[in-house]
């Protein structure tokens, strides 16, 4: 019936001398349980799934959701319409309700047009930044998926793009972005600044590319009435517009004659406005008819560490393999990722600041200011193993936001098929420190173990069923097992229209 309905609309629109275009439009429905050996959700059945999965055992969830993409055409027509705004927008809709109460979250509600090869986007999106794997793998450091996506504006190059004048050598990727971070947080109505910019050396039909860029968040603004006046003045953090471009640039204003001292306490005096944070990345593609290679490393700042390179042995190093063959009937395995993340070094266990050493005690997503962290809706917003100190065991000591945020983990994953069977297999080593301040008497190990299975069924195969195990086993968190059973049924559509 589609295909009839195809063919008289392409002829009228040949007939007209019209346009067709083509709207995709997917829509999703599923509903689950959780359940488990104990009241805490596992690791990794919890982590970087954007906030949507509860934390406390057992629970139920019904989710959908809707995306209606750009609108495109075939061939040059399709050149001509990117010229053009064009609109899409999207929707999700998480219910859980179980043992920790009852819960209605919005994972993703936004708009966003695009004209080019820039879009501009408001509202709530799933997204991750930074040159790491982000679908197996530990997520990029700075931005992972692991939280609720704060709401945003955004202008961004969602694609790489070339560079005028380099002959298709040179691509860039970049995002601009301003966030509002929950009301009900230590210090109140605060914003975030986020921007990425990222460069591709090689075209797109050569065999190796190379890549680089940063990412740099900060969290700035906001009111608190209990923070002492070493921290803020008059009960308020800086919130102006030259305060803004204070925290774009990064600029320090400790070494200006003619700060105002009634609005700028001495922390912000002695460091910069706002706690800033991010990764500057590395990587390297090789791309072959059956087999696909990336390696890549992110550097973490989250003080002036990395500039002085005092910090410079901690960050995330990763390879992935990836499976370019096409899918068949039998055993398969589509991708593999290996990565080693640490952050031990934090550029020394003092902070000095002369003409010998530079920095150190960066803190990682801990801050004086913001008391409860480089966090959102209680969760991280980074990378899930550095996580609130409520999440570990109760007999280690709580500090500040996260009391674990000098660790090493060791990370393997694979994903692939076998007979219309999807699988996912992961687990991570970590060992565990706590913080410079308040270290762990000793080391704590811990295994967090996952696997998920997606079995496709119904007539059409637009059904899956999830089965998902996960297990954690150590020192840090309490020992727990659980597990997801759930069916989803996902709706794909191409919405066809006629303009004159």
């Amino acid at each position: 019936m589609r295909t009839i309905l195809l063919i008289l609309l392409t002829t009228l629109t040949a007939w007209a001398q019209s346009d067709l275009r083509t709207r995709p439009i997917t829509c999703h429905v599923e509903t689950g349980v959780y359940v488990g050996s104990s009241l805490r959700t596992p690791f990794w059945l919890g982590a970087n799934q954007f906030g949507i999965v509860p934390t406390v055992l057992p629970a139920a969830t019904l989710r959908g959701g809707l995306k209606a993409d750009y609108p495109i055409r075939s061939g040059q027509d399709d050149q001509r319409l990117r010229k053009t705004i064009r609109w899409a927008y999207g929707i999700e809709a998480v219910a859980n309700i179980g043992h920790g109460g009852e819960q209605v979250i919005l994972p993703e509600a936004y708009v966003k047009a695009r004209l080019g090869a820039f879009e501009l986007m408001a509202g709530r999106r799933r997204e991750v930044y930074g040159l790491a794997d982000s679908t197996i793998g530990l997520g990029s450091y700075a931005w992972s998926g692991n939280a609720l996506p704060l709401p945003r504006i955004q202008l961004s190059t969602p694609d790489y793009t070339p560079i005028p004048f380099t002959g298709k050598l040179l691509f860039f990727k970049a995002m601009f972005a301003h966030g509002w971070f929950e009301t009900n947080r230590y210090v109140q109505n605060s914003f975030l600044h986020q921007k990425a910019l990222y460069v591709r050396l090689g075209k797109p039909s050569w065999a190796v590319k190379l890549y680089g860029g940063l990412t740099h968040q900060a969290q700035w603004g906001g009111r608190n009435q209990v923070l002492p006046e070493g921290y803020i003045r008059n009960g308020r953090l800086p919130s102006g517009l030259s305060d803004y471009i204070d925290v774009v640039t990064a600029k320090s204003i400790g070494a200006r004659p003619d700060v105002d001292t009634t609005r700028y306490s001495p922390f912000d005096r002695e460091n910069r406005i706002g706690n800033h944070l991010g990764t500057v990345d590395v990587g390297l593609e090789v791309g072959g008819r059956h087999l696909s290679l990336l390696v890549y490393r992110q550097s973490v700042y989250d003080d002036g560490s990395l500039f002085y390179l005092t910090n410079i042995g901690d960050g995330l190093n990763g390879i992935r393999l990836t499976n370019n063959r096409a899918k068949t009937a039998g055993f398969q395995v589509r991708s593999v990722v290996v990565e080693f993340l640490s952050t031990m070094s934090q550029g020394g266990p003092e902070f000095i600041d002369n003409d010998e050493f530079r920095r150190g005690k960066d803190n990682y997503f801990n801050h004086g200011q913001f008391r409860d962290g480089y966090s959102y809706m209680g969760r991280t917003i980074g990378t899930p193993f550095l996580m609130p100190g409520i999440d570990t065991r109760p007999e280690l000591e709580r500090y500040a936001f996260t009391n674990n945020n000098r660790v090493q983990v060791l990370h393997a994953a694979l994903s692939g098929s076998v007979g219309g069977v999807t699988f996912l297999l992961k687990s991570s080593v970590s060992n565990n420190f706590g913080t410079y301040d308040k270290p762990f008497p000793e080391r704590l190990r811990q295994i967090s173990s996952f696997l998920s299975v997606g079995i496709p069924f119904g007539p059409a195969r637009d059904w899956q069923a999830i089965l998902t195990v996960a297990d954690d086993r150590g020192k840090l968190l309490p020992d727990a097992f659980g597990a997801y059973a759930g069916a989803r049924y996902t709706w794909n559509q191409s919405r066809y229209r006629i303009r004159r």
